[in-house]
């Protein structure tokens, strides 16, 4: 397996791990019968902390398929460089440092990091064209 597809798979676990910690900040927040409800009522906004790792989830969730489809393709075109595990390294490892940045609320670096990952994205389709 290669490089790339090494950290597809660790993505994927990240995307797990960020899922797991989003749905337990707001089954702390909400309690339990919420969580196993129907939910069809309006909800209370999360608190601070729930709040961030609800949105740091929901954020992943927009340039997860993005990576993927990059690596994916690498991997059915047979790239596979410096640049494309290098790209592939940044992704992952700069979503891994997203979640507590987001988790604490740190401005700026945040959004820095956000770019470094998408910037790997970046990476991975030019080491394409």
């Amino acid at each position: 397996m290669t490089v790339e597809l090494h950290y597809l798979a660790f993505s994927i676990l990240l995307v797990f791990v960020q899922l797991f910690l989003a749905a337990a900040g707001a089954t702390k927040a909400r309690g339990l019968k919420w969580n196993a409800g129907a939910r069809d009522e309006a909800t209370p906004p999360l608190p601070p902390v729930a709040g961030r790792l609800d949105r740091a989830f929901r954020n992943v969730l927009e340039t997860f398929p993005l990576f993927a489809a990059a690596v994916l393709l690498t991997h059915a075109a047979g790239v596979h460089s410096a640049l494309t595990s290098f790209g592939a390294g940044l992704y992952f490892w700069a979503r891994v440092a997203y979640v507590p940045l987001y988790a604490f609320g740190i401005p700026y670096v945040r959004s820095m990091v956000w770019s470094a990952a998408s910037g790997g994205i970046v990476l991975i389709l030019a080491a394409l064209l």
